[in-house]
């Protein structure tokens, strides 16, 4: 059969897509790209905030339409099925199979089911209201891992190191959807970051909703460090990043792996949301601001060259103005290389949905603009520095015109940051997929012009 794919949501999401795909094909059946030639769709979800279940509910009505036409069986899983899983059989009978994260280890079970007897879920079950519990769903194995479709070309490729998350934050549903944090052992990642490397991958990004508390669970202590030194050992990956360390995590052990081996991008992201120690303790965050501020001097320190991403979020219940101008101050005067802001979303079953002091959307809106005005200026000050200087681009494609290369530097990393245009000339266009030196001319929005 033919199946198509659609994946939404986080990059761990599409890591459990890639796995998906590779049943698929493993089991003979053909991938294809266009929906009108698939006889089954595939949607992963995100139920991570209001606007991406919108997303999600949306992407799942227009795929049903094609069950009009050649499609005979729509299957969703991800995070919005397991989190309103008996909600959505009851609104959604157009939907065939839904698949649950718990339901991830016997997921071709289910699926050869739904081809092969035509078994599609149906039946209701009990929809009493419960109150959530927090478990450990199960990752996929080792071998599932090693068998995934990479999805995102040939330069990089994304590596799950743990599943979960502990850190209960209030406003956060990511316990309650994927679970306790859980970490691979370091043997399986090992395993699969070779594969990929002697698949032609040249970037890994290590990713976990916190990688700082890789290893925690099963060597009784933060691994991250100990693993980026083993990966740097990989023959033929030359850059290395994570994504999604917490502040409290980043140890004087992880800065100095960061700073000393060449392979690893000098890059930490770092998701704060706040930098008021009121909105924090209401956050149930580990941290506080001086112990935010005095970790981004002690990075910088260490490694002058170094890019800092942060994530924020505004209108937070009980977030005063007095609250959020503290953050603005805040931000202006740090001055991150890369910034991204939520405005805060009520998630159902979250300690604080039920916080008094809800801001009003409009406020919440307010907010989020004059942060992301404020980080536009900073942002366009700090890629000028880079005007004149010369720097190695991975070259990923070509533009729609066919004027110019598009690649990125170490410091960006794909489909967050930034891209670099390169004028196309004979000497570089024949550089997709490889490395090239390039000396940047000017700066475009968020982007960088170089020759």
């Amino acid at each position: 059969m033919k199946i198509g794919f659609v994946s939404l949501g986080c990059s761990k999401n599409l890591i459990d897509t890639e796995v998906a795909i590779g049943y698929f094909k493993n089991n003979k059946h053909e991938i294809v790209n266009n929906p009108d030639k698939a006889d089954i769709i595939v949607i992963n979800t995100c139920g991570f905030i209001e606007s991406a279940k919108e997303e999600a509910i949306n992407t799942i009505l227009e795929m049903a339409q094609y069950k009009n036409k050649r499609c005979k069986y729509l299957i969703v899983m991800g995070c919005l099925v397991q989190r309103y899983y008996n909600d959505l059989i009851k609104v959604l009978p157009e939907v065939d199979l839904f698949i649950k994260l718990e339901d991830y280890d016997h997921m071709w079970q289910k699926i050869e089911n739904l081809i092969e007897n035509n078994k599609t879920e149906k039946e209701l079950k009990d929809n009493k209201k419960q109150k959530a519990k927090i478990k450990q769903n199960p990752m996929f194995t080792e071998q599932e891992y090693l068998d995934r479709i990479i999805s995102t070309g040939q330069n990089y490729a994304y590596l799950k190191i743990g599943e979960g998350c502990s850190n209960m934050c209030t406003y956060c549903a990511i316990p309650y959807i994927r679970g306790l944090f859980v970490s691979r052992p370091m043997e399986e990642i090992i395993e699969e970051a070779t594969m990929l490397a002697n698949n032609g991958i040249k970037e890994l990004i290590i990713i976990a909703q916190d990688t700082t508390k890789y290893g925690v669970d099963i060597y009784g202590e933060s691994y991250l460090a100990k693993l980026l030194k083993q990966l740097c050992k990989i023959k033929n990956i030359k850059w290395i990043r994570f994504l999604y360390s917490y502040p409290e995590g980043i140890t004087d052990e992880l800065i100095k792996v960061v700073k000393e081996e060449n392979k690893i991008c000098k890059y930490f992201d770092i998701p704060i949301q706040h930098i008021s120690n009121d909105i924090l303790k209401r956050m149930n965050r580990k941290t506080s601001k001086q112990d935010i501020e005095k970790l981004i001097r002690k990075i910088r320190n260490q490694i002058p060259d170094v890019v800092l991403r942060t994530s924020l979020i505004v209108g937070f219940p009980g977030e005063t103005q007095e609250n959020f101008d503290e953050l603005y101050k805040f931000v202006k005067d740090t001055k991150f290389d890369k910034l991204g802001v939520f405005e805060y979303s009520k998630e159902d079953g979250t300690p604080a949905a039920n916080m008094p002091d809800q801001i009003h959307h409009m406020t919440k809106k307010a907010r989020y603009n004059k942060i992301m005005g404020l980080q536009q200026e900073i942002s366009k000050e700090k890629l000028k520095e880079n005007i004149g200087k010369e720097m190695e681009i991975l070259v990923e494609r070509m533009s729609l015109d066919k004027k110019y290369m598009i690649g990125r530097t170490k410091k960006d990393a794909p489909d967050i940051d930034g891209v670099v245009y390169i004028k196309k000339n004979k000497e570089n266009e024949n550089s997709i997929n490889q490395f090239i030196k390039c000396r940047i001319t000017d700066v475009k929005d968020y982007d960088l012009i170089g020759k």
